[in-house]
């Protein structure tokens, strides 16, 4: 009985969001009986292509691709402000296509092995907080870059290129702060055994078998091609989940027990939960009045609360003011260490290897969010 009980205390605390939108999933399921028009709240479509993107992202890491890029760049640095740059752009840069979390959950790991081969350890701190920042603010530009961008991107109606041009001004200003922040720090030789480099994702784990290596990458590859075609609404979304999901059988199975289903079950507790309060006048009545033509700030006070993915989700249902709202929901993201689910990745990285350092983190780590975030929503775009 206890180990049952343990196992739903630990499943509890690594799913916290998941958790709280199935309660309130189900409690507003009293107030509006289930009916034939529950079916009709989720966005399957957002769903289909979120699956498709998760799917290649989890096949891509696992070959080490983004790792071994890293690698690459890394080989041919000669200080500590150089390599800061390339580890934080690296997950800035990339994030904007492979998502924010896939960006963090590849280049923190990596960034920290690479300091401790370097005995630079003493850099930890501020090279994972810029990190989840540069992963956080790096994904805005894109829609594929996080989940709530993703989202409201098929909400909105919007053409990539509109989509882009919204969020252009915010990352671009960011990339400035972030090569500021990196160059006012004090920079010294750097020494590195490019042999010895451990890369901290499974690479090459086919090697003994090169051509279907060679069969995962291309595949992989061109699904998320394919991705990007349904992103620019090219192709239906349900076209790159139905190829890639009989890739993933025929090829690699072992990825589809490696996607965040949490993830998609999240989106649908609260495609359900969002769909019954809309029913209820007296909330709407509510929610309307705080957030009618102050769209872009609550987005950023709800998400240090609920966490910006959640936010999106919500406020979308009452608002369809979309430059605002992706606007308040991607700067949402900085902020409390919950305003970006993502930033826990690198939180627990942190906590694994320094734990006596957390409460260092938690400060640096809100002082700097709480600083970026400031800059850009004065930003006179």
């Amino acid at each position: 009985m206890n180990t049952i009980i343990n196992k739903l205390l630990g499943f509890i605390k690594s799913e916290v969001v998941l958790c709280v939108s199935f309660l309130l999933a189900a409690a507003s399921s009293f107030i509006i009986k289930p009916d034939s028009q529950y079916i009709k709240y989720i966005d399957w479509n957002t769903l289909l292509l979120l699956f498709a993107l998760m799917a290649v992202m989890a096949g891509l890491q696992q070959l080490g691709l983004f790792s071994k890029i890293g690698n690459i760049l890394l080989s041919k640095i000669s200080t500590t402000r150089q390599m800061m740059l390339i580890l934080i752009f690296l997950p800035f840069v990339l994030s904007m296509f492979i998502t924010n979390d896939v960006a963090l959950i590849t280049f923190v790991p990596f960034g920290l092995v690479v300091l401790n081969m370097a005995d630079k350890q003493n850099l930890a701190i501020p090279l994972v907080i810029f990190q989840t920042i540069a992963a956080n603010l790096g994904s805005m530009l894109m829609p594929m870059g996080n989940p709530q961008n993703l989202y409201l991107y098929a909400q909105s109606g919007m053409t990539l290129r509109q989509f882009i041009c919204v969020m252009l001004p915010y990352t671009v200003l960011s990339a400035i702060c972030l090569f500021f922040a990196v160059i006012f720090m004090k920079s010294t030789p750097f020494k590195r055994n490019a042999s010895s480099i451990k890369l901290t994702a499974e690479v090459d784990r086919q090697a003994d078998t090169p051509n279907l290596s060679y069969i995962l990458i291309s595949g992989y590859v061109i699904g998320f091609a394919i991705c990007l075609l349904s992103v620019a609404k090219i192709l239906p979304n349900i076209v790159p989940a139905i190829i890639i999901l009989i890739f993933l059988l025929i090829f690699d199975r072992r990825i589809l027990g490696k996607i965040d289903y949490s993830l998609l079950a999240t989106f649908i507790c609260f495609f359900i939960f969002i769909g019954n309060i809309g029913r209820h006048d007296s909330f709407c009545n509510f929610i309307n009045q705080i957030l009618s033509g102050n769209e872009r700030i609550v987005a950023v006070l709800a998400s240090q609360i609920i966490s910006n993915v959640p936010a999106a989700l919500l406020l979308s249902g009452f608002s369809n003011e979309w430059e605002s709202l992706i606007v308040g929901c991607n700067l949402g993201g900085l902020g409390t260490l919950i305003a970006s689910m993502a930033s826990l990745i690198s939180y627990k990285q942190i906590a694994k290897q320094y734990p006596d350092k957390k409460g260092k983190y938690l400060g640096g780590f809100t002082l700097a969010n709480i600083i970026m975030l400031i800059i850009l929503l004065i930003a006179p775009f």
